[in-house]
């Protein structure tokens, strides 16, 4: 099963390279939210994929038991999640309020707010 999930992680992570790389930046947003999830994937993959033994302590243990499912890349998964969503709903208000004001989602459109010709910094006072 790990090397199916190790061909997905990869299959993520180029498309989400390819997405963060257009001029686009609904594409980028997107890309961004599908490297988070192939990060996500590939800590949940570092984890050990086991469903024999849940990542409890018995009552007569002090630690885990051989084999079971590490609990940390769990956890960690569940706080990226949160801190994910809430990044791409920052992004998407971003995104939408730039196209509000330029018009254009394209990045190379958006540079007409810098200025063509910038005034020389002040020679002395």
């Amino acid at each position: 099963m790990e090397p199916l999930f190790a061909i997905l992680v990869g299959l993520f992570f180029a498309a989400a390279i390819y997405l963060m790389l257009s001029k686009f930046s609904i594409r980028i947003m997107l890309g961004i939210a599908v490297l988070g999830n192939a990060v996500n994937l590939l800590l949940f993959t570092a984890g050990r994929l086991t469903r024999e033994v849940p990542p409890i302590i018995p009552a007569n243990l002090d630690t885990l038991p051989d084999g079971a499912a590490n609990p940390l890349p769990q956890a960690l998964i569940l706080t990226a999640i949160v801190i994910s969503f809430s990044f791409l709903a920052f992004l998407l208000v971003l995104t939408y309020r730039a196209y509000q004001d330029i018009g254009t989602d394209n990045t190379d459109k958006m540079r007409v707010a810098e200025p063509v010709d910038p005034p020389l910094p002040p020679m002395g006072y």
